[in-house]
């Protein structure tokens, strides 16, 4: 296949190829990622030292003292979520996560009130490692916790939530707690165009999400490089939209 370039050029590119080989084999074994399977059966290994709360996936960066705010429709009422990346960590199954506080309000009242525990491996995968929900009445009374889980605890896994490098159609659990907490997502386009007030962007990360407790509803969810995610809507089930307004730092 080198015979065109000559012989020193094709030991040259043979001996570079060989170089570059062993790094990725090297990568792959630091950062395995799980592979989709049955929940009965999904135990992913990973070691906590491999891990940093400091996420900056482009993807999905989460940078303390920084606030998305936004805004739609959810159950039929009008619909506000903040989503605060925070400057404080938890350590849950040995590994320092980052809290994401995130808060949804519907006709003005405080609904949901979620923190969220992230974290990036060396290779740049974030993973998913947990939260503490709670749903709350019109008076602020909490009615459900429905939702919450840590990994390594009674059985719940943590799963991941953005790859370092997007593959198409390859499906992630992003969580697990038989009952609790099931959601599942894959990358469908890198290229996605997609409109909310904030602005438009055209090669954004298109995921679909669905979950084995609400079979009938599937989300599409839309990301930016250097923002996060701009957008939620709903495809099939109950309608839900949210979309990005605004960035407060």
């Amino acid at each position: 296949m080198f015979a065109w370039i000559g012989k020193t050029a094709a030991l040259t590119a043979l001996a570079l190829i060989t170089a570059v080989m062993p790094a990725s084999a090297e990568a792959h074994r630091q950062c395995p990622l799980p592979v989709f399977g049955p929940g009965s059966q999904y135990h992913p290994q990973f070691k906590p030292s491999h891990f940093t709360a400091n996420v900056t996936n482009p993807w999905f960066p989460l940078k303390p003292g920084r606030t998305l705010v936004s805004t739609g429709v959810k159950d039929g009422q009008k619909a506000l979520d903040l989503f605060v990346t925070t400057s404080r960590t938890k350590v849950v199954a040995g590994v320092r996560t980052r809290v994401v506080e995130d808060r949804l309000y519907l006709n003005n009242v405080l609904r949901e009130r979620t923190s969220d525990y992230y974290a990036q491996d060396r290779c740049g995968n974030v993973w998913y490692f947990g939260e503490d929900t709670a749903e709350l009445d019109s008076h602020g009374r909490v009615i459900s916790t429905e939702g919450s889980f840590h990994a390594g605890i009674d059985g719940a896994q943590p799963g991941v939530f953005m790859q370092a490098h997007p593959q198409l159609g390859r499906k992630f659990r992003q969580e697990w707690y038989a009952g609790q907490a099931e959601d599942v997502f894959w990358t469908i386009d890198r290229n996605a165009k997609i409109t909310v007030p904030y602005g438009t962007f055209h090669h954004a990360l298109r995921t679909l999400e669905t979950t084995a407790l609400e079979p009938e509803v599937v989300d599409t969810k839309y990301y930016v490089k250097g923002i996060g995610q701009v957008a939620e809507l709903s495809l099939q089930g109950p309608h839900e939209a949210l979309r990005l307004v605004e960035i407060i730092f």
